[in-house]
């Protein structure tokens, strides 16, 4: 009896597949440019490589076997976590190799080679941008697991770093952990033929309940008379503001692109700008990342709010952040991040039309110009079928990229 019930429910979720690829196929066959991307974090080997595969010829093979599938899918660009705790997947003469490609940090890959120069050269084979997501300030994952070369910036430059939980971040105050980080993004920028290079949102770090952030050294003495918080934004600010010239001063058309937390800021505390959400944290207030301004300034060329949320979520609804986001993009690009990795952790994840629903919808809102889902793992696994749903129908036709005229 459980086998045919089984069955049958496979029966009736492919009913609403088909009903889903086939309802909005005249208003998607006029689509001609849209950006379709994908997070690949190797951050403690989320996505690649696969935890404890320390071979380099077995990380070129996976490595394909991914850029295959998503090509398949119908994604044009991969945003690849290069840089996930100041360490390098690509010889660098500023930071060590990662412990998550080689398994020790400062180990070089054995056979030897530049993950990051045949990961470009694979993906652009493909027809596929690439996009290299630096994480800025997180500079030990776990302070009491990590590994942790002679020669990390840590052990380095230990004042220039901050311990807050479990891990070590640079204090964004500090004026030469700035110089520090501007130079890595430099380096990058002049010597690979990148695409665009990408933050993700840890600027600050999210509040840990009854800790404060340990930065009163830097404040005292940078603080010029502001009240902390602005203080920090202005810190945040500072920074983007001069990675936006290195960038482009060294490739006038490599985009710098950030994906903040979904919520800019909540509407109890600005009326004006703040969306209808009660989210505990945002980027304005608690991680001092005033994306606004960056879009206003044209310091970024790319914003990818990670909207991780439902349709009609009790604390920040997936249909007002989607329209909040339309509305504040300044003119720059907008490109909505879906969780995809969410799939079936509650009822309304079960539900299989919930990401087709999503991305109908967020085509339909002005200044939206495509999506990136988080993360690459998930699409293995092609839960609910939302992988055949992509290749099928919604990333059935290739398209152009989203244009950004403002870039030489």
């Amino acid at each position: 009896m459980k086998f045919y019930t089984y069955r049958l429910s496979l029966v009736v979720n492919y009913l609403l597949l088909i009903i889903c690829y086939l309802s909005p196929t005249i208003l998607f066959s006029q689509i001609k440019t849209e950006f379709r991307g994908v997070w690949i974090a190797t951050i403690d080997n989320i996505d690649w490589p696969s935890k404890g595969n320390f071979n380099s010829d077995s990380q070129k093979v996976e490595f394909i076997r991914l850029l295959d599938m998503h090509k398949r899918n119908g994604i044009n660009a991969v945003i690849v976590q290069i840089r996930p705790v100041s360490d390098a997947f690509y010889p660098s003469p500023y930071e060590p190799w990662s412990e998550f490609l080689t398994g020790k940090q400062g180990q070089a890959p054995v056979p030897y080679y530049d993950p990051l120069a045949f990961m470009i050269t694979e993906t652009h084979k493909r027809g596929i941008q690439f996009h290299a997501w630096m994480n800025p300030y997180r500079a030990i994952f776990n302070i009491n697991t990590s590994s942790i070369a002679s020669t990390h910036i840590t052990t380095i430059h230990p004042e220039w770093f901050l311990t807050y939980g479990d891990k070590k971040y640079f204090d964004p105050g500090n004026k030469e952990a700035q110089q520090y980080l501007a130079n890595i993004v430099k380096d990058v920028v002049s010597r690979y033929a990148i695409d665009a290079i990408h933050f993700d949102d840890y600027f600050y770090p999210y509040k840990i309940t009854g800790k404060e952030f340990p930065d009163f050294t830097s404040f005292r003495k940078y603080g010029n008379g502001m009240n902390k918080d602005d203080w920090r934004r202005s810190n945040t600010d500072s920074i983007i503001c001069i990675l936006s010239g290195i960038i482009k001063n060294q490739n006038s058309t490599c985009q710098f692109g950030i994906s903040p937390f979904g919520v800019w800021r909540n509407q109890d505390r600005d009326p004006i700008n703040g969306s209808k959400t009660n989210g505990a944290q945002t980027n304005y207030d608690d991680l001092y990342a005033d994306i606004l301004l960056w879009l206003r300034k044209g310091w970024i060329d790319y914003v990818a709010p990670q909207l991780y949320w439902e349709f009609g979520h009790k604390i920040a609804p997936y249909e007002i952040l989607l329209d909040w986001w339309g509305k504040h993009s300044y003119g720059r690009n907008c490109y909505i991040g879906l969780g995809i990795y969410r799939a079936n952790s509650n009822n309304s994840w079960k539900d299989i039309t919930q990401l087709p629903r999503m991305i109908e919808a967020l085509r339909n809102t002005p200044n939206i110009q495509g999506m990136v889902f988080f993360s690459s793992k998930t699409f293995e696994k092609n839960p609910n079928g939302w992988g055949d749903s992509l290749r099928l129908n919604y990333f059935k036709d290739p398209v152009k990229m989203p244009a950004m005229p403002w870039l030489k």
